[in-house]
């Protein structure tokens, strides 16, 4: 078949970011935007499908030429958050042909999405023939975490600036990965540049409604249990919806050097020793770093002891911090006392990796206001903040 590409933008990456030398070009099939009676409109079905329906539809711009192979056996390997390698086979025959392969990617999560929203325009990506595997990579059309359909075709690049192109392949669905240590530091170097002078702590803190502790009393003998953490913060988090620990504050007001009176999560307030969680047998791990379309920046911390599941868990995925030397939380001795300080300019979410029972510390009704505004339970980060993103997907 032949059939005209439309090429409205120049390259948008360099050969030195891809394994392969591929050159990958923004493609927008502008007669779906537009609502060209002659184009079928986009399926249900995913996008690969459509524009297969497409390439067989009445556009004049195709004609009847010798096939090129169809790829088949799709293969999706070496996935990160924003790249990964694909390969697939493909019969001999015409292989010689193959000047290009056109990729379609798409968010398998948008396929029944309005077709005209500028999010849900299928992605195709052009690139020169090259061997396989070959390496897809671009913060801007992939996110972490993120399901994802792929078809691939072959194509052969003529004179006049048209393609001969190949049947669609099947579509295979993937995945990419969560932010690697390289990633996090990334965020942790960005966090750091904000921290801000640091304050003295002697508590942290967990603010729930009075039921909450009652039924910790009642049905877990009077220990509160780790639970999964939620999908706050950056998407590419890899503690998101898989870390299990306990949720704890440790920020104070400037003037008192207690902790505020208000809290977003409740009126009741549990308060514990700061030497009870944070000390020698711990180790301290960065967690991500977000805002919520506010001024304020968070930055999630992970206390694990030495040695437990929680520890294994964050030493494989999280950049481990120096308890006594580092710019969000710290303890070092002070003439034989554990001294505690926190950064003042972010605000500190800490997770405690085991259980915590309530008699190490104290339970009271707060003096302030529930201010359930300044929730951070499941809160999307900002995508747009230059202060707390890096150049990977969100």
């Amino acid at each position: 078949m032949r059939s005209k590409v439309l090429m409205d933008g120049g390259d948008v990456c360099t050969q030195s970011q891809f394994i392969w030398p591929i050159q990958f070009v923004w493609v927008w099939y502008s007669r779906v935007i537009k609502g060209d009676p002659s184009t079928p409109q986009l399926s249900t079905q995913g996008f690969g499908q459509s524009l297969e329906h497409g390439n067989k539809s009445q556009d004049s711009g195709i004609a009847e030429m010798e096939e090129l192979p169809v790829p088949h056996n799709i293969k999706i390997s070496n996935i990160t958050c924003d790249s990964f390698k694909i390969s697939w086979d493909m019969d001999s025959k015409s292989k010689d042909r193959i000047t290009h392969y056109f990729i379609d990617l798409n968010k398998k999560e948008n396929k029944n999405s309005n077709k005209f929203k500028h999010k849900d325009v299928p992605t195709k990506l052009v690139a020169k023939a090259v061997p396989l595997p070959m390496t897809v990579r671009g913060h801007w059309f992939l996110s972490p975490r993120t399901e994802y359909t792929v078809a691939v075709q072959t194509a052969s690049k003529q004179v006049d600036g048209d393609y001969v192109v190949s049947e669609w392949s099947e579509i295979i669905e993937f995945c990419t990965a969560d932010y690697s240590k390289v990633h996090l530091t990334q965020l942790l170097e960005k966090a750091e540049v904000i921290a801000g002078r640091m304050l003295k702590l002697s508590v942290f803190y967990r603010n729930q409604h009075k039921e909450y502790f009652d039924y910790i009393r009642e049905h877990h003998g009077n220990a509160m249990q780790p639970s999964v953490k939620d999908n706050s913060g950056s998407h590419g988090s890899p503690i998101s919806g898989k870390l299990e620990g306990i949720f704890f504050s440790c920020n104070t007001e400037f003037n008192t050097g207690k902790p505020p009176q208000d809290s977003p999560y409740g009126r009741y307030r549990y308060e514990i020793a700061a030497e009870k969680l944070f000390n020698p047998n711990t180790n301290l791990y960065f967690g991500d770093f977000y805002c919520m379309y506010t001024a304020y920046h968070y930055v999630i911390l992970v206390i694990a002891p030495v040695g437990s599941p929680g520890d294994e868990f964050c030493k494989q995925r999280l950049p481990q911090l120096n308890i006594k030397d580092n710019k969000f939380l710290t303890c070092d001795e002070e003439d034989g006392v554990m001294v505690y300080h926190h950064a003042q300019d972010v605000i500190l979410e800490v997770i405690y990796t085991d259980p915590v029972d309530l008699s190490l510390g104290t339970v009271a009704e707060i003096t302030g206001h529930q201010l359930m505004s300044l929730s951070t339970a499941n809160a999307k980060k900002d995508p747009s903040c230059k202060t707390c993103n890096i150049s990977v997907g969100r």
